[in-house]
């Protein structure tokens, strides 16, 4: 298929068809947070799983004692490397800058972050992070019910140089094509603007079962007949001309590694309050909300 359609539109069916419905059932969607920072952190073979919870835990333990009032969401790789991710959203970079310094003055949050950072530290071969903004022109219905999602997939294209525009037509082509043809079909889009490569875009598609990847099956058809063969050859002349590269990635949502906000928690208590912890053995009843600092790990990318 991605020879046969290309990039952006493996980007749509990959990202147009997965967790409509699951969206669509429950209540309580949200609109995408405007700053994103994600931490990522390459685990050591044989480290991750419950050896690294182990060692989260401790950041979990700092966190609720701080009572912290923003919170993450942690995700470990179901492809690529073997890695774990911290997104942590924000409103604007000044509330991003207010958490920072917050952070900051509470000596006992830093003493035990610092702590448990040398702990986990022995577990990791690397970590790095970037910061990225939300991109609404470029998104598609992107508010979902991110509390009953398991699964993110994350795909990261590279515009060439100087081909910023041919990117955003394309882009608006797909877009355009999608909300004529498939009425249910989303998703968020992101501009790196720290840490990487410039001319980065990132999508993301939360799902709630990796069966729904099974949809964008069904989408390749309408997508076609609403571009026609001039749309379709317009679109590829635009991704040839606008892209360097793209990579695809699935993760998995870990709560026991998300320091989950209240909301999440009474809406799906059943995932994101795991019955057991990894700390010592035995969980607590705070332990069991399932938290992790990503603001120490604050660092984006897949």
């Amino acid at each position: 298929m991605r020879r046969a359609f290309g990039l952006l539109l493996i980007f749509v069916l990959m990202c147009g068809m997965c967790a409509v419905a699951a969206a669509q059932e429950q209540s309580g969607v949200q609109n995408p947070p405007k700053v994103l920072v994600i931490g990522r952190e390459f685990v050591k073979p044989g480290r991750s799983g419950m050896s690294h919870a182990k060692t989260e835990s401790a950041f979990v333990q700092a966190m609720m004692k701080a009572n912290w009032p923003v919170h993450y969401v942690a995700m470990d790789s179901m492809s690529g490397k073997n890695r774990s991710l911290f997104l942590t959203g924000y409103d604007s970079f000044d509330a991003w800058e207010k958490d920072m310094r917050a952070t900051e003055k509470n000596t006992a949050l830093t003493t035990a972050l610092d702590q448990a950072g040398v702990i986990d530290g022995n577990l990791l071969d690397a970590t790095d992070q970037s910061v990225l903004v939300y991109a609404d022109e470029m998104s598609l219905r992107p508010a979902v019910d991110i509390a009953h999602m398991r699964y993110m997939e994350i795909e990261v294209f590279h515009v060439k140089p100087g081909h910023r525009q041919e990117w955003t037509d394309a882009v608006k082509m797909v877009k355009d094509a999608y909300e004529k043809s498939v009425p249910d079909a989303h998703w968020a889009m992101y501009r790196l603007m720290y840490g990487g490569a410039g001319g980065t875009f990132v999508v993301f598609t939360p799902m709630k079962s990796v069966g729904e990847v099974d949809q964008m099956m069904t989408a390749s058809k309408k997508f076609g007949a609403a571009l026609g063969e001039d749309g379709m050859k317009k679109l590829s002349e635009l991704e040839a001309a606008a892209l360097d590269s793209s990579e695809i990635n699935l993760f998995t949502f870990n709560p026991r590694m998300s320091y989950a906000p209240p909301e999440w928690i009474k809406a799906n208590p059943e995932f994101w309050k795991p019955k057991t912890m990894v700390a010592s053995g035995k969980a607590t009843k705070k332990e069991e909300a399932g938290v992790n600092p990503a603001a120490a790990k604050s660092t984006t990318g897949q």
